[in-house]
């Protein structure tokens, strides 16, 4: 077999199972669309789940905190489709507005949906259960407060992290105004310059992990 031909193979016969699970998705044929869209969104959410949970295993095994497995091996995992997907739109549109919109919205949707309604439905769940034995064990200053329960997600580091986090997008937010401004788009250009701001970038992901990692060790 030929080196190209040997890789596509291999990787055909690594991705077999993932492919033999997405034949169970009906055609979009079927129902307008809907049912493959119902069935797919269910299907990402097992995924989704089940990259968590094996990352957070993973943290457990190496001593990491969750919070840098959460903005490492979490976030590459469910974020790099939505790279992938960027890439192929930003080389084959005119322009980069579906690329740079399909990080932003990927990202709006977990914050906003990802955690909102979790914590709603926590909140629900809590309001209707009421204080349990162990939850006033583990969280003996709270339930004072709350004598009738609540939904409790301590904070931790969270606002250092969402503080480094806003610092590194405005640098980030800068590098493509000035592209903007030198080259006329945020994306391709002058090959020299658009690898220099990739690098860039990657180096402040990296930045941002170093910072949140150092911080999370400290605390703990």
């Amino acid at each position: 077999l030929a080196s190209g031909a040997f890789w596509v193979l291999a990787l055909h016969y690594i991705a077999l199972p993932w492919k033999l699970v997405a034949a169970c998705i009906p055609p979009t044929a079927i129902w307008n669309g809907k049912a493959c869209f119902v069935v797919s969104l269910a299907f990402i959410g097992v995924v989704t789940a089940l990259v968590g949970d094996l990352a957070s295993l993973l943290g457990c095994c190496i001593g990491l905190p969750d919070l840098v497995v959460g903005i490492t091996l979490v976030a590459l995992g469910t974020s790099l489709p939505d790279t992938f997907a960027s890439r192929k739109s930003a080389v084959e549109d005119e322009d980069a507005d579906a690329s740079i919109g399909n990080i932003t919205g990927s990202n709006s949707v977990n914050v906003y949906l990802g955690l909102g309604l979790p914590w709603v439905l926590g909140s629900i769940y809590w309001r209707i259960e009421g204080p349990t034995e162990d939850w006033v064990a583990r969280y003996p200053d709270f339930a004072l407060e709350h004598p009738n329960g609540a939904f409790y997600v301590p904070a931790g580091d969270l606002a250092y992290s969402v503080t480094m986090y806003t610092a590194i997008s405005f640098a980030a937010f800068a590098v493509l105004a000035a592209r903007r401004w030198l080259y006329g788009a945020e994306l391709g250009g002058p090959r020299r310059p658009a690898i220099a701001s990739s690098m860039f970038f990657v180096v402040i992901w990296f930045l941002f992990v170093w910072l949140v990692a150092t911080k999370s060790n400290g605390s703990t």
